[in-house]
């Protein structure tokens, strides 16, 4: 049974929607802005950030501000929205949905504790209402229709990559008929703070792949596909050909200095989609700009490929790290590099990591035969997933 790709939706530092996203790219114009300004905070640290408000949120979804959403919730709608309207649905089957999330509503939660922690008595419990992860899920089967299975998955930055996986799992099943997967995260304090005790945040915008990387910038955003039987609808953007989960548990934050959680995921989903390995055109790479990241991911490149890696480049440096969304952002793009005919441009770099010496493409790539696309998303615990979408 094949699985496909029917339909796309996105939300980033970027802006709202596909045409928007893929406008910035292709201009070569990051969302990463120099410090934050929607959210709060006494640090002074570029971050990928949609610049508009809750309330503007609540507008642009149509959604009445009473309705008190989290961010995570509403970035969510918004992408998902997208992506069931370009798709072949059916509404009146089983639609289901599959998100992710790191932080659930913890924007919320942070307004909350500003006010309890100087009194006890003080505090509105609206703003902790959905602060669990499901709470978003919940909110998105609520205000987008969906009419069947739901669940929400938590596994850090691999987050939106395995509840692709996930899903493609539960149409296998018939336990849907139609499936949204994918991730949403906002931008909290609390992630700020978390990254910052880790020591990988960069002051200055992050350098995927290059010599000089020192850690990565944050950002928030949702990104989302539909999946759906290849037999049961006309057309499709792409297949989902191919997807592994391999968890080396090699510690808690930090990647195998041997990759070996990264080149265990891209050659399984290789494998699944029985395709050898240089039938990859462009591998959208989990690239965080973090010293350890961008070495670990290098060394599996050069285990699994050889001498032959396939183009690759890291689009967070125009959206951020994105956390649980990021994987739902980048199946997204990697879609699209499909559909379009497109490689994106590994934004910032300038040098190569002296021990691999591998060049990430730099440079906006277009009119472009793309035939496979692997999308890597790796996360803390050595949690390590690939998807593989051929045409």
């Amino acid at each position: 049974m094949g699985i496909v790709v029917t339909g796309v939706g996105i939300v980033s530092a970027l802006g709202i929607g596909v045409e928007q996203n893929l406008a910035g790219i292709r201009e070569g114009r990051t969302g990463i802005s120099s410090s934050p300004s929607i959210l709060k905070t006494s640090h002074n640290i570029p971050v990928g950030e949609l610049l508009l408000t809750n309330d503007e949120l609540h507008n642009a979804a149509n959604i009445p501000a009473s309705e008190h959403l989290s961010r995570t919730a509403l970035l969510g709608i918004l992408a998902v929205r997208e992506a069931l309207a370009n798709s072949a649905v059916d509404r009146s089957k089983r639609v289901g949905l599959v998100s992710s999330t790191s932080v659930g509503g913890m924007d919320l939660t942070e307004h909350f504790f500003e006010m309890f922690i100087e009194n006890e008595n003080a505090g509105r419990l609206r703003d902790v209402r959905m602060h669990d992860c499901a709470a978003s899920t919940e909110a998105i089967v609520k205000h987008c229709g969906i009419n069947g299975y739901s669940t929400t998955i938590s596994t850090a930055c691999s987050s939106a990559a395995n509840a692709v996986i996930t899903g493609a799992k539960l149409l296998q099943h018939n336990i849907v008929d139609s499936v949204v997967v994918g991730g949403t995260d906002a931008l909290s304090a609390f992630t700020i703070n978390g990254f910052k005790s880790l020591m990988i945040l960069d002051d200055k915008p992050c350098r995927p792949f290059d010599k000089t990387r020192a850690g990565l910038n944050l950002g928030e955003g949702a990104g989302y596909i539909v999946l759906q039987r290849e037999e049961d609808v006309e057309s499709y953007y792409c297949h989902l050909a191919g997807y592994a989960n391999r968890n080396d548990a090699h510690h808690q934050t930090a990647s195998s200095q041997e990759g070996n959680g990264a080149y265990l995921a891209m050659s399984a989903a290789l494998e699944m989609a029985g395709l050898p390995f240089n039938a990859v055109d462009y591998i959208n790479a989990h690239g965080t700009g973090t010293g350890n990241n961008d070495a670990s991911e290098s060394k599996a490149f050069i285990r699994l490929f050889g001498e032959a890696i396939p183009p690759f480049s890291s689009t967070k440096a125009f959206t951020g790290h994105t956390l649980a969304a990021a994987g739902g952002i980048e199946a997204v793009l990697s879609v699209l590099a499909i559909s379009e005919g497109v490689i994106y441009p590994n934004l910032n770099y300038k040098e190569p990591i002296e021990e691999y010496g591998l060049i990430p493409i730099s440079t906006f790539a277009d009119h472009q035969e793309i035939n496979a696309v692997l999308s890597n998303s790796f996360g803390f615990g050595g949690n390590c997933s690939s998807l593989l979408f051929t045409r």
